[in-house]
């Protein structure tokens, strides 16, 4: 952890822990605008707030489904032996 001017920063990998995710999340996060990151100087390693990541924790917990689950039920799906196949039907060899 890093404090810049009262402000709490956390690396990649400390920040995926927090969140409880992979780095590559944590990356998809920042390219859709769910979360900012911030340089370091001329590094190329990138920071997070610790305030920012903890709102992000606090809008959706880890145990809440990230799609509610539909009333409706799927129709039953045929199996690749109940299609009926046409009597002259020569496979491919």
């Amino acid at each position: 952890m890093i404090e810049l001017d009262g402000e709490k920063y956390l690396d990649g990998e400390e920040a995926s822990r927090l969140l409880g995710v992979k780095t590559a999340t944590l990356y998809a996060y920042v390219s859709r605008g769910l979360l900012k990151s911030y340089k370091q100087g001329i590094k190329r390693q990138r920071l997070y707030k610790q305030a920012e990541l903890e709102a992000l924790l606090r809008l959706r917990p880890s145990d809440t489904p990230l799609v509610a689950p539909s009333n409706e039920e799927e129709p039953p799906r045929k199996k690749l032996t109940e299609i009926p196949l046409a009597e002259d039907w020569v496979p491919y060899t």
